[in-house]
């Protein structure tokens, strides 16, 4: 019978081009790259710092995949989650997966799928044909990755296409009508159509209640798992899952939960105890080795309170930042449970999870 094995990877980065964490990890010969998965980087930096780390994996990959530099963009997802702020550490956390033979089913392990959407025209982004898209993909990764049950999906990454000015003009130039021609808001759609897309895939969300009309309107459609990105430097849907099977025999598992809003540990500390971590005050240095990687969805900025306690992220000179604000204060409210900064976290309401909440995943060995 068939099955899989999942390596993960954390290092850290000095710069957005420091990628002498996986140069390492291939020279050891401990990461292989015809069995690289995806990677997903908490990089410092605007969209062009995000860009010239891409292009740096590119560099490093090309010559040991034996591809060029396109083909490796093409060939492994590589989302680049930037905007640092706080104690937010710069890091890459690397999948590896291979096929391998087992005897049967065993005990539930980590497992990983990637599918990679067909190129959106911007006249499609945060539409339902996106939506439909990202179900067909994330449904198709889990095949690949022999999750059987929805309820095992513990993650969904998806660094999907931004709209830009140029792609406007080009839409408008083909005769073609765009929902918005903002482009700030047509990313933000398209980030919600890609979370609605993970909800139904799940059987979170009805699909005959995902509208173009209920898009980034009607809250009460999300899905709590789903984490989505938008970037300039992508052309499809590149989708992440990460979940158990029975038919892996990696040495880590992925648990998740949803914080009800960013003061929410309880919710956060039975995530990690879910994950196989015991943790009292905070994981204690034997059980800090066991952790592999946590990932967080940080939501606060829906909202412009938190426990009835009015906050200024979207009021104040810093209104513009407040989804970096957002992502800052998940990172160290989680970061000191579990004692360490480098916690990956991204900042989205479109959908994921309800609004103001926080979304968690944490992978440990077990």
């Amino acid at each position: 019978m068939q099955g899989i094995d999942v390596e993960v990877f954390r290092y850290g980065m000095e710069s957005p081009d420091d990628v002498s964490g996986m140069a390492e990890l291939i020279e050891s010969g401990k990461l292989k790259v015809n069995e690289l998965k995806a990677i997903i980087a908490q990089t410092e930096g605007d969209v062009y710092a995000r860009g010239y780390a891409t292009l740096k994996y590119q560099d490093l990959l090309s010559g040991p995949m034996g591809i060029s530099k396109e083909e490796v963009f093409k060939q492994v997802p590589m989302l680049m989650i930037g905007l640092t702020a706080g104690l937010m550490s710069p890091h890459s956390v690397a999948f590896t997966t291979k096929k391998v033979e087992i005897e049967s089913p065993g005990e539930k392990r980590l497992a990983v799928g990637v599918v990679t959407t067909r190129d959106l025209k911007p006249e499609e982004y945060g539409l339902e044909t996106e939506v439909d898209l990202v179900v067909e993909a994330v449904q198709q990764a889990m095949k690949d990755a022999f999750i059987e049950s929805v309820a095992d999906v513990h993650c969904v990454s998806i660094k999907l296409p931004a709209m830009t000015a140029a792609r406007v003009a080009d839409a408008q130039n083909r005769g073609q009508t765009l929902y918005t021609t903002n482009p700030l808001e047509a990313s933000n759609r398209a980030k919600g159509a890609c979370a609605l897309g993970v909800a139904v895939a799940l059987g979170e969300v009805d699909r005959k209640k995902v509208t173009n009309e209920a898009i980034n309107r009607d809250f009460d459609l999300y899905s709590s798992v789903a984490t989505t990105s938008a970037g300039n430097e992508q052309t499809g849907c590149r989708v992440v899952v990460m979940g158990n099977s029975t038919r892996s025999v990696s040495k880590h598992y992925i648990a998740s939960g949803v914080m009800k809003d960013s003061l929410d540990l309880p919710s956060a500390k039975a995530t990690i105890k879910a994950a196989g971590l015991k943790i009292n005050d905070q994981l204690n240095d034997i059980e800090k080795k066991k952790l592999t990687a946590v990932f967080i969805n940080a939501g606060a900025n829906a909202l412009p309170h938190t426990r009835g306690r009015r906050h200024t992220m979207m009021s104040d000179f810093l209104s513009g930042y407040a989804g970096i604000i957002a992502k800052a204060v998940a990172n160290s409210v989680v970061g000191a449970l579990v004692g360490d900064a480098m916690v990956l976290a991204s900042a989205g309401w479109e959908h994921q999870g309800p609004r103001g909440s926080s979304l968690i995943a944490v992978i440990a060995e077990k």
